[in-house]
């Protein structure tokens, strides 16, 4: 090393030699820095289009359906069919929770409320607004009382299917991406909390199906399924359509973990 190369600390500037070094040195970790930070991105998969109109308040009326999940039913504008007519809301209050208390007594009762809706795909919620539902009394005649209680239900049969549990009001647009092991103990909390847990498939092509989850006799599983969620599923059982919503009807206790 000449005497030119040697550094002494308390001097103003280094030598022309080693400064153009340390600058070289500086660059190309920048550039490697820039090259992996760009690389990561880039296979990063994309969110998938999911909406929260957090603080956007609408004002909706329908008829309360409390079993087993609370959802809202509102009839198709234009549509004069029957209940298979009617488009279904997933229903959720702020934070954590479900809306059973929020609709309790309200069971095939005509309500209006204001909230704001989270979609995603073919699914959509309204998380109520921090207000008393307001009661328009019971459905408008019998019989539309029996429609509200029961839906028509089509049997599609015994179907064995894998994905995953996730809680609806998160994975439909709260929270992207809502699911997988990083979202666990949130999806535990909110299904804890009530609100409705529904399985995930996604077929080869990556198509995904949405399946509310009940246990054989049609009722909430909550409670039941808090350590299978977020990981992943098999679970063979009877698949039902009501209306717009797909069900899958099997004790949790013959899910099995992949």
């Amino acid at each position: 090393m000449s005497k030119e190369d040697f550094y002494i600390g308390y001097l103003p500037n280094a030598p022309k030699s080693i400064s153009r070094f340390v600058k070289m040195v500086v660059v190309v970790i920048l550039v490697v820095v820039a090259g992996l930070g760009f690389g990561f991105t880039s296979l990063q998969n994309e969110f998938r289009p999911a909406t929260f109109e957090f603080g956007e308040y609408c004002t909706y009326e329908g008829i309360i359906m409390e079993q087993p999940y609370p959802r809202l039913l509102v009839k198709r504008p234009g549509d004069t069919g029957a209940l298979a007519s009617y488009s279904q809301y997933y229903l959720a209050t702020f934070g954590k929770h479900g809306a059973a208390e929020a609709v309790a007594g309200l069971d095939a009762h005509n309500v209006k409320f204001d909230g704001s809706l989270i979609y995603a795909d073919n699914q959509t919620m309204i998380e109520l607004a921090d207000a008393p539902v307001e009661d328009l009394g019971a459905a408008l005649n019998r019989k539309q009382l029996e429609e509200a209680r029961k839906l028509p239900i089509e049997e599609l049969g015994e179907f064995t299917l894998k994905g995953e549990i996730v809680d609806s009001k998160c994975y439909f647009g709260v929270m992207n991406p809502g699911h997988l092991k990083v979202h666990k103990a949130c999806a535990i909390n909110c299904i804890l909390g009530g609100v409705p847990p529904v399985f995930l498939t996604k077929d080869k092509q990556g198509n995904i199906a949405y399946y509310l989850l009940e246990d054989e006799q049609g009722n909430a599983l909550n409670k039941r399924i808090l350590d299978k969620i977020a990981e992943p599923l098999e679970i063979k059982g009877k698949v039902l359509k009501q209306g717009d919503l797909l069900v899958i009807r099997a004790n949790p206790d013959t899910y099995k973990n992949l």
